[in-house]
């Protein structure tokens, strides 16, 4: 059966190529005719000439362009096997605003219309073409008219896409192809799975290093790994690429779809990968292809004067290079050891970075810590085991000091281990019962309270005695918090001081008078009853 409908097809494709040279013979003879005749040739001459019959010239030596023309549909028209349905065919095109359609949607509808049709899609596809050519049917054409591009300065635009190519190893390579719009220098990586938005944004920062910069616009499709969605221009991106485009500060420019010609350097590019480097090569693993495509761009790709340039990309990218952006820290390269800095935590357990201040845990204190700033955040890890200790966010104010309250805390001990060393401080009763009150009021503060007794009470220059008022004190008024002793402490301790002070100052004027001086000499004043004054008072009022 399938031989049968493929010699049918054959012979309709034979049928239709012979109908096309009968007729441009046809033509070619009438035009030959038509010369002669213009020559002032008669009909006898012209046959003997041309060696055709008397009969043929005598056919075309009076017809007029207008009547061989009409000649020509006819003889057309007759070796159509569709002829029949011209009016439905017309019909639907009409009812489409001649619109272009797809063929098996009409055949499906005249054969749904007439039942068994008497050709092939491709048969009506064919009688279709003729009426365009008929100038019975007249579709609506949406060619687009290109003109050169104007060339953009250095340093303006660069140009991404992706494509797919399969080794005869059955190695499928997932290509990732960017190219510099002025300088032509090309970038082509492979990976082999599907490419996710991680990796693109890591093949961009890779594509940025091999370029020695980062230029001002990027132009890309409407890719799902990059753009959710696009709407007369606003362009959602996805949350990781929005991220990556603002940290790098690039301009994006975002093909309309099905407007690949917006971004036609790196569409050539990709083909010009798959064509000229794949075709000819055969990979069983993704490493030797990137290794063998590297060389392809320093010999070839960028290493051949471009046509559209006549300059070599590999010289005229020294130029462009002084046109692109720095290349900044990305925080999609935090994990990578290459751009990291050794800073020193000072015995506050700070480190400095643009003015600012920000604490580490304790167990780092004076010792070397590996940081990572971008414009926003700053990563810093443990130089050893190359773990992420803490992230901040960037402070815009100079002189600040940022920490975090988890940082002050003492973690390498356990809350037990950490209230039986604030018990062991002190030998005092009264503080072993403050202690045990405190750990009893705040149970959910138990750390805090415990750093703030070995930072107020674990030096040397505590006086006992006063301790011991202060914790009698703040026993009785039940004010059980290590700041509040704290402070109370420091009150006793300055009233002992003033106490010295004044008994220092007494002994300094008794030694130079020789005899006990008192500092303050008592006055005696007479008292009287008020009754007298009474009097008195009365007495000026009656004068």
């Amino acid at each position: 059966m399938k031989i049968l409908v493929y010699s049918k097809n054959l012979l309709l494709n034979l049928r239709n190529k012979l109908n096309k040279e009968r007729l441009m013979v046809k033509k070619t003879m009438y035009q030959k005719i038509c010369a002669l005749k213009r020559q002032g040739l008669g009909k006898a001459e012209i046959t003997s000439r041309l060696n055709l019959d008397i009969k043929t010239v005598n056919k075309y030596y009076n017809m007029t362009e207008k009547e061989f023309r009409e000649y020509q549909k006819s003889l057309l028209i007759k070796e159509k096997i569709f002829n029949h349905f011209e009016e439905d065919i017309l019909e639907v095109y009409e009812s489409n605003d001649f619109n272009k359609l797809n063929m098996c949607a009409v055949y499906d509808f005249l054969e749904e219309k007439h039942g068994k049709l008497p050709g092939t899609e491709k048969s009506l596809r064919n009688y279709i073409n003729f009426l365009i050519s008929a100038s019975k049917l007249d579709l609506k054409s949406n060619i687009r008219i290109y003109s050169k591009v104007p060339e953009l300065p250095f340093g303006k635009q660069m140009q991404a896409d992706f494509g797919e190519y399969t080794c005869r190893s059955s190695l499928k390579l997932y290509i990732f192809a960017s190219i510099l719009s002025a300088s032509r220098y090309k970038y082509v990586v492979f990976q082999n799975r599907p490419f996710k938005t991680m990796d693109v944004i890591l093949h961009f920062l890779d594509c940025f290093d091999y370029f020695g910069g980062v230029p001002e616009e990027l132009v890309i499709d409407q890719d799902k790994l990059m753009v959710v969605s696009e709407n007369r221009g606003d362009i959602i991106l996805t949350k990781d690429f929005r991220y990556f485009v603002e940290e790098m500060d690039i301009k994006l420019y975002v093909c309309r779809k099905a407007d690949p010609e917006s971004k036609g350097k790196v569409e050539n590019l990709v083909g010009y990968a798959k064509n000229n480097f794949c075709a000819t090569r055969d990979f069983t693993d993704t490493e030797t292809a990137n290794t063998s495509v590297l060389e392809w761009l320093k010999r070839r790709a960028n290493g051949k004067i471009s046509q559209a340039t006549k300059q070599v990309p590999a010289i005229v990218i020294d130029e462009e290079r002084k046109h692109l952006r720095e290349i900044r820290n990305s925080i999609f390269r935090k994990d990578s050891l290459a751009d990291r800095e050794e800073r020193t935590v000072d015995d506050k357990c700070y480190l400095s970075l643009s003015s600012c201040s920000y604490m580490l845990p304790l167990k780092y204190r004076n010792k070397k810590v590996e940081i990572y700033a971008t414009k926003q955040k700053l990563f810093v890890f443990d130089i050893l085991t190359g773990k992420e200790i803490v992230e901040y966010d960037i402070s815009l104010i100079p002189g600040k000091k940022i920490s975090k309250r988890e940082f002050k805390r003492d973690k390498e001990k356990t809350a037990t281990e950490l209230k039986q060393g604030v018990v062991n401080l002190f030998g005092l009763e009264n503080w072993k019962t403050f202690v045990s009150t405190n750990f009893k009021v705040f149970p959910r503060y138990v750390r805090d309270q415990c750093i703030d007794a070995k930072k107020h009470f674990s030096r040397g220059d505590i006086d006992e005695i006063i301790l011991d008022k202060a914790l009698e004190f703040c026993i009785e008024n039940k004010t059980p918090s290590f700041a509040n002793l704290n402070d109370t402490y420091k009150y006793y301790k300055r009233m002992h001081e003033e106490s010295i002070k004044e008994i220092d100052v007494n002994e300094r004027i008794k030694d130079f008078y020789g005899t006990e001086h008192k500092t303050k000499k008592q006055i005696n004043v007479k008292r009287r009853n008020y009754t007298i004054y009474k009097s008195i008072l009365k007495n000026r009022r009656a004068g």
